[in-house]
């Protein structure tokens, strides 16, 4: 049984422009989180206009 997600914070990645939301993952660091991945973090020069 699935359950229901509550409100999660987001945030918008400045490489892809996409909204992505909040991981259990990032508990600890949300604040210092910028990138909705890795693939993005590494591409972090060639941000989205």
């Amino acid at each position: 049984m699935a359950h229901k997600k509550q409100h999660l914070p987001s945030k918008t990645c400045p490489v892809c422009g996409l909204p992505f939301s909040w991981r259990k993952k990032w508990e600890r660091h949300w604040d210092e989180v910028r990138y909705c991945s890795e693939k993005c973090r590494k591409n972090k020069n060639n941000l989205h206009d």
